[in-house]
């Protein structure tokens, strides 16, 4: 990736409604190259798509839990009945496999309490394999970030000499 792609990505970061138009004036080039590189970075996966960022907190999804999951055994089968069952799951909204005491740890989304009770009996208690289930909830989210610090390792590479 070159200079201007780094340049296309932190501008559609920033706001990915722009047109092709704005977006080619604020990366210095014309529309048809711009949207060529555009169409590329989403053709080679680093685009992988746009969404709006709503507020959960307007929609009535105010409660965020932590969970952490040990399965009763590491092995690939039941690594992947457990990545392939939490993707069903609405309410998981982050899943990571982890090193260091838990297997799993999740960020699930939820109206209240009472939903978060019915998600883990009728859901995450049902996946076989589990060992231990472990929630932590938020009470206040302090900074949340959607963009990337994509920096161009060219210059960034200048910037350490």
């Amino acid at each position: 990736m070159d200079y201007i792609e780094y340049k296309i990505l932190n501008s559609l970061q920033k706001n990915a409604r722009l047109t092709n138009l704005e977006l080619a004036k604020q990366v210095g080039l014309s529309a048809s190259p711009c949207l060529r590189r555009v169409k590329s970075l989403e053709e080679n996966g680093v685009i992988s798509g746009y969404s709006a960022i709503i507020n959960q907190n307007k929609v009535n999804l105010s409660v965020n839990v932590f969970v952490q999951v040990s399965l009763e055994t590491q092995s690939e089968d039941r690594l992947q009945v457990f990545e392939e069952k939490i993707m069903e799951y609405k309410e998981v909204m982050e899943a990571y496999l982890m090193t260091g005491e838990a297997d799993y740890l999740l960020r699930i989304v939820v109206k209240d309490l009472q939903a978060y009770e019915k998600f883990l009996k009728n859901n995450l208690t049902k996946i076989k394999g589990i060992a231990s289930i472990r929630s932590y909830f938020s009470l206040k989210q302090v900074t949340r970030k959607y963009n990337l610090p994509i920096i161009n390792p060219k210059i960034s590479n200048e910037n350490n000499k």
